[in-house]
């Protein structure tokens, strides 16, 4: 029986189109899981929409439209931009799906019913395009530490959850299981930050606004996005509450990786394995928090202007370059650049240079001398040595970087294949090797190796860039 592997993204939330770098998670998780395909597992893909919410509730408002007709919009572009990216995808799960909220409500109910969400006031100063209250002392030149913008004071009548119960028992797995949390550094930032000072119980009900799931024993509250939104990556495996799990379930939980921007990190890393924990459910086997991909000089803005959209970036460069661009651009801690000229560089360099070339020159080559069928004559010479060995470990290398999460490394190491290939035949010549008669076997050798070469690197680029793989294995027949 295949290994299973799990994977899910955040949700996207469902408030407006998403640019590159809400696009970009969706394509980084796609090049993860179609590369455990490639190594045989039995990969699981979820991904979906976040669609609750005062937020969703006033946009909805200013459009004059239901807040279900407003979010069926928004989230049929998140597909269609995440299908136009080829996400291979097993499930995308909306947050409005009656399964799903019928779920969220039992899974309130049994943290209620056993004393860990209980009933009082909640007063602080709150930031609606945050949904989030904070203390006076939490606010950065009194307004919201996290978007920046006004906040105003509010008290509302809410349920919390008893954080604080379970709070020593999720910093001992956090040291206990040091992959739990990806990359290091994020890890410390959230047991310094969060964890070390004391948890603060946490709101899980509003009743300022409507379009949520209601609780069901007390209909003026609607269940707050935490248990909603994060209660996906089981709901969308058929997890029931009473015991009566999907199959699904059974087979991909726990999930090998949560993948997330590291905005998000409190909730998955600190207030869902809480919550699993409430609903003796096992525990995520890691949370990796991505970072951020800025737009030249920032992090991407609708209100600045500065905002770049896949789907125009796919009509001008080709998908599997957009691919390509944000998963080779992005480093593995730091916030990675986009910009049209940085784009357009690396398509001419990478993309055109390196690859199309290597490709062209060498079935031209095997087209001209060998009308296109090239065999092994064993003519080998010292050259050809660490020529193979090169083609050889790259397989072993790029599985050792995805194994890391290191998806721009990967890349790399292919890359750095396809340089060794151009190199090879700089080395070769074989343009003059076709001039002599009693070198015709010799250069039948130089070509096979180099088709090798290129079969090699053209499948380990599937999960990257599938179109293009396909194409270049089409082209040398290597089906």
């Amino acid at each position: 029986m295949s290994k299973t592997y799990y994977l899910t993204t955040a949700i996207a939330y469902t408030s407006g189109k998403p640019h590159i770098g809400n696009t970009y998670e969706a394509i980084l998780a796609d090049s993860i899981v179609r590369f455990k395909r490639q190594q045989g597992y039995d990969v699981r893909f979820q991904t979906g929409t976040d669609e609750h919410g005062q937020k969703i509730e006033l946009k909805a408002a200013e459009a004059g439209i239901t807040p279900k007709e407003f979010v069926d919009n928004v989230s049929g572009v998140i597909k269609e931009i995440w299908d136009l990216m080829n996400t291979s995808y097993d499930k995308f799960i909306r947050t409005t799906d009656p399964d799903h909220e019928k779920q969220v409500q039992k899974i309130f109910k049994k943290l209620y019913d056993q004393g860990d969400i209980y009933k009082g006031h909640y007063e602080g100063m709150y930031c609606t395009p945050c949904e989030s209250f904070f203390t006076e002392s939490q606010l950065v030149d009194g307004k919201c530490p996290d978007c920046g913008r006004e906040v105003t004071p509010a008290k509302e009548e809410a349920y919390f959850f008893r954080m604080s119960k379970y709070a020593d028992r999720l910093i001992e797995h956090i040291n206990t299981h040091p992959e739990f949390i990806q990359p290091e550094s994020r890890k410390n930032e959230m047991m310094n930050n969060f964890l070390l000072p004391g948890l603060q119980d946490l709101c899980v009900s509003r009743t300022s606004f409507k379009w949520g799931i209601p609780v069901d024993f007390d209909p003026k509250h609607v269940v707050y996005v935490w248990i909603d939104a994060l209660s996906n990556y089981i709901t969308g495996l058929g997890y029931d509450v009473d015991g009566n799990n999907d199959p699904l379930y059974d087979k991909y939980w726990p999930a090998d990786l949560h993948l997330i921007g590291k905005d998000i990190l409190r909730f998955h890393t600190i207030y869902w394995p809480i919550m699993l924990m409430a609903l003796d459910v096992p525990l995520p086997k890691q949370i990796f928090g991505h970072p951020w991909l800025l737009q030249g000089d920032g992090k991407m803005s609708k209100s600045k202007g500065n905002v770049i959209y896949a789907d125009d970036l796919a009509n001008l460069f080709g998908v599997d370059a957009v691919r390509y661009f944000v998963l080779h651009e992005m480093p593995f801690e730091n916030d990675g650049t986009i910009t049209w000229e940085l784009m357009v560089e690396r398509m001419n360099s990478d993309l055109a240079n390196t690859l199309g070339n290597l490709v062209n020159r060498t079935i031209s080559m095997s087209n001209k001398y060998f009308d296109g069928v090239v065999s092994n004559k064993g003519v080998d010479e010292e050259v050809d040595d660490d020529f193979k060995k090169v083609i050889l470990d790259t397989p072993v290398k790029a599985a050792e970087k995805m194994d890391k999460l290191r998806v721009a490394d990967a890349i790399t190491e292919i890359f750095t294949l396809f340089k060794r290939c151009n190199k090879y035949i700089d080395e070769t010549m074989p343009w003059a090797l076709a001039k002599e008669e009693d070198k015709q076997d010799r250069l039948a050798t130089v070509l096979y190796n180099l088709i090798e070469g290129i079969t090699i690197g053209a499948s380990l680029l599937e999960p990257f860039m599938p179109e293009t793989s396909k194409k270049i294995l089409a082209q040398i027949n290597a089906q």
